[in-house]
């Protein structure tokens, strides 16, 4: 394998070529978060004296996937892969998704290959999850000196090292387009609210991301208390177990807080960004005054996102209209309570009903909807988070840009696959990563697409990952994707036949109107 030797400011990097790319991978750019840096915010990496081989990923964040525990607190790295040839390329920074609880920069699915190849310098990087990143202990006694916001601390020092060095690489600081999903979509939006990112990118995509997954110090103790009884931990132990513990036994915790939440606090997301002198202001309230004044955007969701988190026991959004009714009066919003249910269609039916393996009916009894309609006929409750925490924030985290540059985008992925059929998953969270990443040769992949022609997957392929990758190059996604206008709007529609057209979701953001959740 050639080598390759880049001058950073943090020292020299040796990268190699791999599949026609060269790739520097596993770049540190903070210290390492552990020993008497866990529960502080990320501080910048001493410069090294010899060339560091970036040969490979650095390990993943501390977490629990897939049952395991795996991870380790020194993780903060940076990945870039960029073509042969070429120079002021424009550039593509992916933010991993996972509820800030899980997920990893080298997951195969992320790794950006498709990117690189089409022409984009592409970085990806690593920032700390769930109790070290993101779990806000400083109202408990004897953590008056943790820090908190400490994985947004990494996301904010990275995208920092990014722009700064990236020109070195072949990329240009001008030209640096941020995306992510999931969390990592509400990363995208933090971002475009955080004093300090600004500056840092020109274009920005959020995919599915929770805008509203922020809370105040007050209001995360919430979840927080859950997780120190989970753990069994007295008062006057906290901050001793949390220095000494090893960070992996906090599982158990996070495990408890999962299973728990939403019954003591309806609708109240598991632990995120707090409100602190990174992030002073509410996401959206932020860029209704500005803050990402100038910034193109794309944001976007799926049809059917509350799938993934909707469930009869240990749900993650409300499942029953009680938790919802709760929701509701515990925010002051109880006289919504006839207008909001009215809206998800109630009967004396409704319930959730478990989704378990059926045939696939037959294509010619889908009927064409148009609009809200579309939403019509699903599980009320999966609708409800859905419009809840995903599409009627995105909406407003549109209107409120839209105050400051024309150029914002809005597209539905509605691609429902014969998977989505029969697991009852539909067009689910992340169901659109495959194509964004035109990564065929992945276990998610190969789930959502099972069953499917090949073709199907090319086309969609060509069309997300295309337009982002065209977004990334020109600051136009795509001719025929018209710009978005308001709650009745042009949206692209990514599905078996991709198109623009006008989605009245008027009535949608009436319900909603401005209730807030969980705020103080």
């Amino acid at each position: 394998m050639k080598e390759y030797i880049v001058q950073t400011g943090s020292g020299k990097v040796k990268g190699y070529v791999r599949n026609g790319l060269i790739e520097y991978l596993g770049i540190p750019y903070a210290e390492p978060p552990a020993g008497p840096l866990r529960f502080k915010r990320a501080v910048p990496v001493k410069p090294w004296l010899d060339v560091y081989d970036a040969a490979q990923y650095g390990p993943a964040p501390v977490q629990k996937d897939k049952g395991e525990d795996i991870g380790e607190e020194d993780c903060l790295t940076i990945n870039i892969k960029r073509p042969l040839e070429g120079e002021n390329l424009p550039v593509f920074v992916y933010i991993y998704g996972g509820g800030y609880h899980t997920g990893s920069a080298s997951d195969g699915l992320y790794q950006g290959n498709a990117f690189a190849r089409d022409g984009l310098v592409f970085v990806s990087f690593q920032y700390r999850l769930n109790v070290l990143g993101f779990y806000d202990f400083t109202t408990y006694p004897g953590c008056e000196n943790f820090d908190s916001n400490c994985g947004l601390s990494d996301q904010l020092l990275a995208l920092g090292w990014i722009h700064a060095n990236i020109d070195q690489f072949g990329g240009d600081p001008d030209r640096i387009t941020i995306c992510g999903e999931s969390a990592g979509g509400a990363s995208v939006i933090n971002m475009l609210a955080c004093p300090d990112a600004r500056g840092l990118f020109q274009q920005a995509i959020a995919e599915s991301a929770l805008p509203n997954c922020v809370m105040t110090h007050q209001t995360s103790r919430q979840n927080i208390d859950l997780f120190i009884e989970g753990m069994g931990w007295e008062p006057d132990q906290i901050a001793e177990h949390l220095m000494n513990d090893d960070p992996h036994t906090f599982s158990r915790g996070t495990d408890y807080v999962a299973q728990k939440h939403q019954y003591k606090n309806p609708g109240m997301f598991l632990p995120g960004p707090v409100q602190d002198d990174l992030l002073p202001v509410r996401p959206i309230d932020a860029i209704r005054a500005g803050s990402a004044a100038g910034i193109k955007l794309i944001i976007g969701t799926n049809m059917h996102e509350g799938t993934m988190f909707v469930y009869p026991e240990n749900t993650g959004f409300p499942n029953c209209w009680a938790m919802i009714a709760q929701m509701l009066e515990k925010n002051h919003h109880a006289g919504a309570i006839p207008e909001v249910v009215g809206f998800y269609h109630p009967s004396a039916s409704d319930s959730f009903v478990l989704f378990e393996k059926k045939p696939a009916p037959e294509t010619d009894k889908f009927s064409v909807a148009r609009g809200d309609a579309r939403q019509i006929g699903g599980d009320p409750f999966i609708r409800f988070a859905t419009d809840y925490a995903f599409e009627m924030p995105a909406i407003k985290v549109a209107v409120a840009q839209k105050q400051y540059t024309e150029d914002v985008w809005m597209y539905r992925y509605e691609l429902i696959t014969k998977s989505g059929i029969d697991t009852g998953w539909k067009a689910t969270h992340a169901a659109e990563l495959p194509a964004v990443f035109d990564c065929r040769d992945h276990e998610f992949s190969r789930f959502i697409y099972d069953g499917e022609p090949e073709e199907l997957f090319d086309r969609m392929a060509e069309e997300i990952h295309g337009d982002w990758v065209r977004f990334a190059k020109t600051g136009d996604p795509n001719p025929e994707w018209s710009r978005f206008e308001g709650p009745m709007s042009p949206v692209r529609i990514f599905d078996r036949e991709t198109r623009t057209e006008i989605l009245d979701r008027r009535h949608l953001m009436q319900i909603w109107g401005d209730m807030r959740f969980y705020e103080v």
